[in-house]
């Protein structure tokens, strides 16, 4: 497994002729994988809008004025009916997100840590992906059961600074290595499409394939612009970008399970198809992707059958965690106050869509 891969490298792969690049992907991801098996997650937003920060892609940052409907954080019985009808569907992963800037001791951190508790008890995979996390937080988080966390570093640390002023790359990486301190898995990827060049895109990927161990899980989004993000007018990427992005991520990080995410809905089945062929091996299923839409569970089955595809088991790839109760936990609550950087430069487009916001408001 190599962990030493230059931008120069990965841009040779990415820019190969699609036949021969197909063809190198699809020979890796057929001696780490079973070609014919895909994951199927679910993503639940249990903390919609409000967010503080400034990301340009995101329509839950408090800043812009979006559509979204923020919600409180939900109930636990709630999140378990939802995780039951997930699995009901054929999904063996529920991921939960929060619009948190980070994680902070508390009531509604207990809370997250009942849902995991009480999804892992269901047999599926529990992933989360709230922010940014301390060391402690992250151990909390493994004794309740959770599976993997998810924290994307979204692009190149060079172009990150043109999309988030509100923390740095580094703080990603940082809670990066708090989850690598535990049991649990990383998932980490980014978004394409961002304005961003080929180098950005390789270089995002130099960052992740670097890592050791690299992460076991890279979600592969396109840009949804929404109106009334900074990124409202920036138009749709073509498949075969998606598709050259999944197959360097497959050859890049054989053993990686490549997550295809946000933008399928702009893609077709046989988009999709080849994106599969390249080597992603996982979807997220469901009418909603935290806030943007995604392909109805029901079309993905279809696509499954005419494709010839079944569904992963849960815990195919590592054994399921063990849940601690609340009550038998080893670690505490330490009410840390972390100082999580915020860079504060300015970025022309997103205080561009800020005062569009004030001005609607």
């Amino acid at each position: 497994m190599r962990h030493d891969w230059s931008r120069e490298e990965i841009l040779e792969i990415y820019n190969k002729p699609l036949m021969e690049l197909l063809y190198e992907a699809a020979t890796v991801h057929r001696k780490h994988h079973d070609p014919n098996t895909v994951q199927v997650s679910t993503l639940l937003s249990i903390k919609t809008g409000g967010c503080p920060e400034d990301c340009g892609y995101c329509p839950q940052a408090a800043r812009y004025h979006t559509d979204i409907k923020g919600n409180d954080l939900m109930g636990v019985r709630q999140v378990k009916a939802q995780a039951l009808r997930a699995k009901a569907a054929g999904s063996s992963r529920v991921c939960m997100g929060a619009a948190w800037r980070n994680v902070k001791d508390g009531e509604e951190f207990d809370q997250v840590l009942e849902m995991v508790r009480t999804i892992n008890k269901l047999d599926m995979e529990v992933c989360c992906t709230l922010g940014m996390i301390t060391e402690n937080q992250a151990q909390r988080l493994a004794e309740a059961g959770l599976y993997a966390y998810n924290h994307n570093l979204d692009t190149s640390e060079d172009y990150y600074k043109d999309v988030i002023s509100t923390r740095a790359f580094q703080d990603r990486l940082d809670t990066i290595g708090n989850v690598r301190k535990t049991n649990v898995t990383v998932c980490s990827g980014g978004i394409i499409g961002m304005g961003e060049k080929l180098e950005d895109r390789a270089g995002m990927l130099v960052a992740l394939a670097t890592l050791s161990p690299q992460p076991e899980s890279v979600p592969i989004n396109a840009l949804v612009a929404v109106p009334g993000t900074p990124m409202e007018e920036i138009e749709p990427i073509s498949i075969w970008e998606m598709v050259r992005m999944v197959a360097t991520t497959r050859i890049v990080m054989p053993e990686t399970q490549v997550r295809l995410s946000a933008g399928r809905t702009q893609m077709s089945r046989e988009g999709q198809a080849m994106c599969f062929f390249a080597g992603a091996n996982s979807i997220f299923a469901g009418d909603k992707l935290l806030t943007t839409p995604n392909p109805d569970v029901n079309e993905d089955m279809e696509m499954f059958k005419l494709l010839g595809l079944n569904p992963q088991r849960a815990f195919e790839k590592k054994e399921q965690p063990q849940t601690v109760e609340a009550a038998e936990s080893k670690h505490v609550p330490l009410g840390e106050k972390p100082k999580w950087s915020r860079p504060g430069h300015n970025i022309p487009r997103n205080e561009e869509a800020k005062a569009k916001s004030k001005a609607k408001a």
